[in-house]
C-alpha cells in the first residue's frame, strides 16, 4: 500500500479528460462480440479496463494493443468466432462491470466456466443472477464458504422472459442485453420496479446500437430484444468521462480556473448532472463545444438526490464540505456495495479531514466549513475516495496524507501525474519524489 503526502496547493490549467469506464467496457464487449475487426480509439488500460479486455480474450476475441498519446489507446479487436472459452478461469480483479457484464455473455458458450475477483468483488451482491439460474435451471456453485467468487457456472442461457427488480444495479440489466441478442429466440427484460439507473442503461443501447444491435425500450420498464441478431465491427471512438471529469470540475470551483476538454454536452452519461448540480450550487461553469471552464466561486449547500449519479458521491461530500450550510445527500443506498461502502468511506475521510458529515441509511448529511484542516486517512482502497481525498487537499490548512494512493489504478492509472500537472504537489508515490 503506497501512502503518499499532498501539500495544499490551488490547481489550474487545462486538462483532456479521460476517456469514459463506462462507454469503454461495452465498446469493447460489443466488440468482441463482433464477427470481423472493430477499431476501439481513446481508450485507457485501467486495472478495470485490462480485466475486460482480458475477459474477451479468454472468449476467443483478440486484441491488438496500440498506444496514442497522453497514456490512450487504440484496441484493434477481431471478435470471438465461435465465442468460445480457451482457459480454465477468467479473472474480474475488482471491476464489478466486467464481473455481471461477462456472465450472461459465458453462458452462450458449453463449456464451464470459473469466474474470479479480489477486493470487495468477491462478496458483491449477485442474487438477481442467482434468481435467474434457478428459474433457468443454470448450474452455479460458490467455490469458497461465505463468498460470492470464485464462481463456477455451466449451462446454457435461453430465450424468454426475465424479471428483474429495476432498483438493481443496470449491470445486471445490460449483462443480460449483451447476450440475449445472440440467442435463437425472442426474449424480453421485464423491470418489476421503476428503473433506477435509466443512464447507464442509455449508455449501453447506445452502443449496442453501433454494433448494429437492435432493442426496444417501452418506457424504461420492457425491454423487448429479437433474437438471430450479429454484432457488426464497428469504428468507435470512446467519449471523456463525466465521472473522472467531476473531480477537476469541483477542483476549479475551490481553487482557480480548469479548463476540462472532451466532456461531450450531450452524452447519455448520468454523471453528466455535475455540470447542473454545480451551476445550482452557484459554481461558475462556461461550457462550449466539448470544452468545460470552471472558476473559483462560493458555492451553497443543498439537496441532491444521486439515484442516478451514486459515482459523484465523494467528490461531491468534499465539495458539500466547503459549502455554505448544508448539503444533504439522498437515495445512495447502493454506494455501500462499492469498491468500498462509499457512505462510510465518504463521511470518514470528511470528518478525519476535520469536515462534518453524518451518515444516513441512504446518503449524508454535511454541515460547510471554510476548510478543511489536514490529516491522515486511508483511500478505503476506493479510486473515487482516494481522487476525492486529492482534492479536498486544495483547501486544507495542513498537508494530507493519503494511504492507500495507488487505489486510483482502477480507473485513472496517471491521475496523480495529472494532478501535479496542473499544480498538485505530491510526495511519496512513484512519480520521480522521494519523501
Amino acid at each position: 500500500m503506497k501512502t503518499i503526502e499532498i501539500s495544499p496547493e490551488k490547481l489550474s490549467g487545462r486538462l483532456e479528460i479521460p476517456p469514459s469506464k463506462s462507454v469503454s467496457h461495452r465498446a469493447i464487449i460489443s466488440a468482441g462480440l463482433a464477427k470481423g475487426k472493430s477499431v476501439i480509439a481513446n481508450v485507457l488500460l485501467s486495472k478495470d479496463m485490462i480485466a475486460t479486455c482480458q475477459a474477451m480474450e479468454a472468449l476467443g476475441s483478440i486484441i491488438t494493443y496500440r498506444e496514442e498519446l497522453n497514456h490512450r489507446y487504440t484496441l484493434e479487436i477481431m471478435g470471438c468466432d465461435p465465442l468460445q472459452l480457451n482457459t480454465e478461469s477468467i479473472d474480474c480483479n475488482e471491476s464489478g462491470s466486467t464481473l455481471r457484464f461477462i456472465i450472461p455473455i459465458l453462458l452462450l458458450q458449453l463449456h464451464r466456466a470459473v469466474i474470479t475477483g479480489k477486493g470487495r468483488l468477491v462478496t458483491r451482491p449477485m442474487d438477481p443472477y442467482y434468481d435467474i439460474f434457478k428459474e433457468k435451471s443454470i448450474y452455479f456453485e460458490h467455490l469458497k464458504d461465505g463468498q460470492d467468487l470464485p464462481l463456477a457456472l455451466e449451462g446454457k442461457l435461453k430465450p424468454g422472459s426475465y424479471r428483474l427488480s429495476g432498483g438493481v444495479s443496470s449491470q445486471f440489466i445490460t449483462g443480460l442485453l449483451f447476450a440475449l441478442p445472440l440467442l435463437s429466440g425472442d426474449s424480453v427484460i421485464e423491470l418489476t420496479t421503476k428503473l433506477e439507473s435509466k443512464p447507464y442503461i442509455d449508455i449501453t443501447l447506445d452502443v449496442l446500437k453501433s454494433f448494429g444491435i437492435e432493442i426496444v425500450n417501452e418506457n424504461d420498464q420492457r425491454f423487448y430484444i429479437h433474437g438471430n441478431q450479429a454484432y457488426s465491427p464497428c469504428n468507435y471512438r470512446v467519449e471523456g468521462d463525466f465521472s473522472q471529469g467531476a473531480f477537476w470540475l469541483v477542483a476549479g470551483i475551490i481553487g482557480e480556473s480548469i479548463e476540462c476538454k472532451d466532456l461531450n454536452l450531450t452524452s447519455n452519461q448520468g454523471d453528466k448532472v455535475i455540470v447542473e448540480i454545480l451551476k445550482a450550487m452557484g459554481g461558475d461553469i462556461q461550457a462550449q463545444s466539448d470544452t468545460i471552464v470552471v472558476s473559483n466561486s462560493k458555492t451553497q449547500g443543498m439537496i441532491i438526490d444521486v439515484s442516478q449519479c451514486p459515482d459523484l458521491v465523494p467528490i461531491l461530500g468534499v465539495l458539500g464540505s466547503l459549502s455554505k450550510g448544508t448539503t444533504t445527500i439522498v437515495n445512495g443506498e447502493r454506494l455501500r456495495f462499492k469498491e468500498s461502502d462509499r457512505l462510510m468511506a465518504t463521511a470518514d475521510v470528511i470528518n478525519i479531514l476535520g469536515g462534518n458529515a453524518i451518515e444516513t441509511r441512504d446518503g449524508l448529511i454535511i454541515q460547510g466549513i471554510e476548510n478543511f484542516i489536514g490529516g491522515r486517512v486511508t483511500s478505503h482502497n476506493d479510486h473515487r475516495i482516494a481522487m476525492a481525498v486529492a482534492m479536498a487537499s486544495i483547501r486544507s490548512e495542513k498537508k494530507i496524507i493519503l494511504e492507500g494512493a495507488e487505489a486510483v489504478n482502477k480507473s485513472y492509472p496517471h491521475f496523480w501525474e495529472d494532478f501535479e500537472r496542473l499544480g498538485g504537489e505530491v510526495i511519496g508515490i512513484n512519480l520521480g519524489k522521494q519523501a
